[in-house]
């Protein structure tokens, strides 16, 4: 599995900009994956294009939670490609600009190795992906709380590892995890690069992260 960081609070590469939100592009095998939009559809499509990321041959968009920070950007994605398969884990009114969407509820099989959590405690879902590592979570903010979220990513196999927003996570809640990629909203980021530094990748846009 191959993401790149497409939109975060900071950005990895000089030449795409920053902003408040998160958006990832996962390349599985065969399959393209855009996670959430960030906040804005404009630094969305021209970090894509500065990152060399067609969006028209993108197959699934799948959305953690409704927020604009993480949905601010689909209007803008679907009006370039609409054939996509979007995943939610609640009704968005954007979605209906796209060929298909399914509202997401518990946790589900999208494609062979690779998961929804369903929404967790009513607001948000995560990806999981199965790698020859273990399972590897992509989150958007990690609003429900982080023991839930391994909890039931567990139930697709041994967790290796998790990129995105931490929100407000206990460090030690990610002790047996192996990589750890703290991104947007994660408030204590330092101190989870200080607690495991052998285990922390630096976020922002344009990070590649292969597994």
């Amino acid at each position: 599995m191959k993401i790149t960081i497409i939109y975060d609070n900071t950005a990895f590469r000089k030449d795409l900009k920053s902003d408040w939100g998160f958006s990832a592009f996962l390349e599985i095998e065969e399959r393209k994956i855009l996670f959430d939009t960030g906040a804005d559809g404009r630094i969305l499509l021209s970090n894509m294009e500065k990152l060399e990321i067609n969006p028209k041959e993108i197959d699934d968009v799948f959305i953690s939670h409704p927020h604009w920070d993480h949905t601010g950007g689909l209007s803008s994605f679907l009006r370039l490609n609409n054939q996509v398969k979007l995943w939610v884990p609640s009704y968005l009114s954007q979605a209906e600009d796209a060929r298909e969407f399914i509202e997401l509820k518990k946790p589900t099989k999208l494609h062979e190795g690779i998961y929804s959590t369903g929404e967790l405690e009513g607001i948000e879902q995560s990806l999981c992906v199965e790698t020859e590592k273990g399972i590897v979570i992509i989150a958007g903010c990690s609003h429900p709380r982080m023991e839930h979220i391994l909890q039931v990513a567990s139930g697709f196999g041994k967790v290796y590892g998790i990129i995105g927003g931490l929100h407000g996570t206990k460090p030690e809640s990610l002790k047996d995890l192996n990589l750890i990629c703290a991104t947007h909203c994660t408030q204590y980021k330092r101190e989870i690069e200080k607690l495991y530094p052998q285990k922390y990748i630096e976020g922002g846009a344009g990070r590649v992260i292969e597994i």
